[in-house]
């Protein structure tokens, strides 16, 4: 596996808020190692540059959110990490993204083997208009699968967990459609583990629902902390606080500061980071 190239800081270690312009780090190392490694990575939309050198390390088995005001560039970078962006027109990028030694911007890169390994949630909950099981076991038939008794595994492993098994067991031939936004947030978690992700990328998740689901998703969140890696877009401040272990805020498109969630909300180094956490500005 890639070694670590963040500058790490270990307990009870000084660090500069480095240079204007610079990313400032603070990532103590996790015990999993690195999975993702981020490297001088810029994105162009045609002429407009949406991202301007990210360099980060994501770590295995944590929860790493991504924050900052609207526009920018969370959701532009999650999307680089299983290449969605490649679908617009225009798109150009360079530096690279190093999963566990591949580059996967190399000409060569199986595109569709990538995002296998990368389960997505969406900002609004996107079941198709089948039943629940087949939501659930979707990944697996487009792949082939079709082994009775594999789908029918793969739909209660997958259900509890997304912490809904209990919930739909005897449900599993209705509508998905029928569910309530909550519940249908949870089985496009289900859906996105069943193929057993390396990694869950998860878009403003929650923005869609209301507290107590965004509670049960939260929830959800710490218990695959460690299972997955994952990587969670949000707004909410809050949300980013209770369910990450490191958190990257970022300013129009650029990485401002990347450490401990709890180091990021309590003390920040970036002059920046700290108006935004205390809600100055965003």
């Amino acid at each position: 596996m890639a070694t670590a190239t963040i500058p790490l800081k270990s307990p009870g270690a000084s660090l500069s808020t480095g240079q204007p312009g610079e990313t400032v780090y603070h990532v103590k190392p996790g015990t999993g190692g690195t999975l993702i490694e981020v490297k001088g990575f810029n994105l162009y939309y045609g002429t407009k540059q949406a991202l301007f050198d990210i360099d980060m390390d994501i770590e295995q088995g944590l929860v790493t959110a991504l924050i900052g005001p609207s526009g920018c560039g969370k959701s532009t970078l999650l999307r680089s990490l299983n290449r969605m962006n490649d679908l617009i027109d225009g798109l150009k990028t360079t530096g690279r993204i190093v999963i566990d030694g591949t580059d996967i911007y190399a000409p060569n890169i199986d595109v569709i083997g990538l995002r296998k390994r990368m389960g997505m949630v969406f900002q609004k909950p996107n079941p198709f208009p089948m039943t629940i099981a087949d939501n659930v076991t979707y990944p697996l038939k487009v792949d082939g699968v079709h082994d009775r008794t594999v789908l029918n595994e793969t739909t209660e492993r997958a259900l509890k967990g997304a912490a809904l098994w209990e919930e739909v067991k005897d449900r599993l031939k209705d509508n998905a459609l029928g569910l309530s936004g909550g519940q249908q947030q949870r089985l496009c978690i289900a859906r996105a583990i069943a193929a057993d992700p390396d990694v869950l990328l998860m878009d403003e998740p929650c923005s869609a629902l209301d507290p107590i689901a965004t509670a049960k998703i939260e929830e959800l969140i710490y218990q695959l902390r460690g299972h997955y890696s994952i990587i969670i877009v949000t707004h909410n401040m809050q949300q980013a606080a209770r369910v990450s272990d490191n958190t990257a805020f970022m300013y129009l498109g650029k990485l401002i500061e990347y450490g401990e969630t709890t180091s990021i909300f309590t003390n920040p180094l970036v002059p920046k980071t700290e108006d935004y956490v205390t809600g100055r500005f965003g």
